[in-house]
């Protein structure tokens, strides 16, 4: 096995993550980010006010795997917690226990800022990734449910909020 390094990414990491989102977004069989996407992310989290965090995983001097994270907040809890929005291994690096490295960082990370959560969601279909997170002592929780808005929908809301004030 080539040893593997779990480090904060870097501005110069930048082509190697945007690689690996992409292969992410072919094995979820979704459209992977266009080229002002990828700009964007970039900048989200290189740029002067960085939207969220990541660490990345290099091996034999290539970035092989990323986690992006970034904060949210209980207000049961009164604490912080962590997200985690990605984490994906190369296929080709798979088996070396990189994941299960990335995922003590994060909750390395998680325990030095306090956080009393530290979540994430899972495709329903990637019964690999659920039986991986399990394995680490982390449980499913069923009574929660997903709700999102997307673009024109989120201009729809905010624009009938402001209708009615």
């Amino acid at each position: 096995m080539t040893p593997f390094q779990i480090r904060r990414a870097h501005e110069g990491d930048g082509p190697g993550f945007v690689a690996l989102v992409r292969a992410l977004a072919d094995f979820e069989k979704l459209p992977g980010p266009t080229d002002d996407a990828a700009r964007r992310l970039l900048a989200d989290a290189f740029g002067e006010r960085p939207h969220y965090e990541l660490l990345v995983a290099e091996q034999a001097g290539r970035i092989v795997a990323y986690a992006a994270f970034f904060h949210t907040y209980s207000t049961f809890l009164a604490r912080p917690g962590l997200y985690l929005e990605d984490l994906f291994v190369h296929p080709d690096a798979r088996g070396a226990g990189i994941a299960t490295a990335l995922m003590r960082e994060l909750a390395a990370i998680a325990t030095q800022r306090g956080c009393g959560r530290f979540e994430w969601s899972v495709l329903d279909w990637n019964g690999a990734a659920q039986r991986f997170y399990e394995r680490l002592g982390a449980r499913h929780i069923a009574a929660w449910q997903i709700y999102r808005l997307e673009g024109d929908e989120i201009a729809a809301v905010a624009g009938a909020r402001l209708r009615g004030c």
